[in-house]
């Protein structure tokens, strides 16, 4: 028999909930709380095996209650069960030791089966912030850098030019360059973009729609 702790501070919303879980054979609701520090005061003394803890009452919150259950109780698992669905307070409620955490306008059977999910040791969150979770816990993607970008204003000057089809002699003159400094500026440009020749760096252009700046 799994017994539950239920901490609320609306009574109608307390009894539904106990007979909801009561229709289960295996679970028994032996408490009520309708603040934080009731809830800390039944928590030590009838020590359940779980206690469904919502996070707004009077006095000391869900929240503030937590770290302190977790000592009074600390073999209970604790699913809260709130009308908060802000990622900042799944945040908190986790960081704070709840095992899981649901939203009130969750179905009964959601709520019957993520009390026997954190039973089983499992974490539960409502689907709806699971992704919250998933984008902080992934690593974030790499964005590479354009490679014609990091190209300085003259190599990028240079190949435009190259690929446009003006010879070296003529870019010199463009630019106010030496022809040996343009061969640099193209051989170095080309090496950074990884290209082998000018038929590549036309297509290069083609593809980045530069030959009209």
């Amino acid at each position: 028999m799994t017994t539950i702790l239920l901490a609320d501070d609306h009574s109608v919303l307390r009894s539904g909930l106990k007979l909801l879980l009561e229709s289960q054979p295996d679970f028994r609701v032996i408490g009520e709380a309708s603040s934080g520090l009731e809830t800390l005061e039944l928590a030590g003394r009838l020590q359940p095996d779980l206690i469904l803890l919502d996070l707004s009452m009077p006095g000391l919150g869900g929240l503030d209650a937590l770290p302190a259950l977790n000592k009074t109780c600390p073999s209970a698992k604790i699913l809260v069960l709130t009308m908060h669905d802000d990622p900042q307070y799944l945040r908190a409620a986790l960081k704070n030791g709840a095992a899981g955490y649901v939203l009130k306008k969750a179905a009964d059977a959601e709520l019957i089966s993520a009390i026997r999910a954190v039973l089983r040791g499992e974490m539960y969150v409502h689907p709806s912030l699971t992704r919250t979770l998933l984008d902080e816990m992934l690593p974030k993607p790499q964005t590479a850098p354009d490679a014609w970008e990091t190209l300085s204003e003259r190599e990028r000057e240079a190949l435009r030019l190259v690929a446009l089809g003006y010879t070296s002699a003529e870019i010199a003159e463009r630019l106010s360059l030496s022809a040996k400094t343009v061969e640099t500026y193209r051989a170095r440009g080309m090496e950074k973009l990884g290209l082998p020749n000018r038929a590549a760096l036309v297509r290069f252009a083609l593809q980045k729609g530069i030959l009209g700046e």
